[in-house]
């Protein structure tokens, strides 16, 4: 059997920390921002954590 690809598009979206944990980017801030609240767009900066379920799904992914 061969070896299984790493997904290429999962590689563009997401990296592990230091720590081993998953970072990803937030949703819903490329269009439309103007009808979201403030605090949605101030809370929404930057990158967050993973869930600890979601992180299993998309490190197998990660590390092929």
């Amino acid at each position: 059997m061969p070896k299984l690809k790493n997904k290429s598009a999962v590689k563009k979206r997401f990296r592990f920390t230091a720590t081993g944990k998953v970072r990803g980017n937030v949703a819903c801030k490329r269009h439309g921002l103007r009808k979201r609240p403030q605090q949605m767009k101030r809370q929404a900066r930057g990158t967050f954590i993973l869930a600890k379920g979601d992180a299993g799904i998309i490190a197998m992914h990660l590390r092929g």
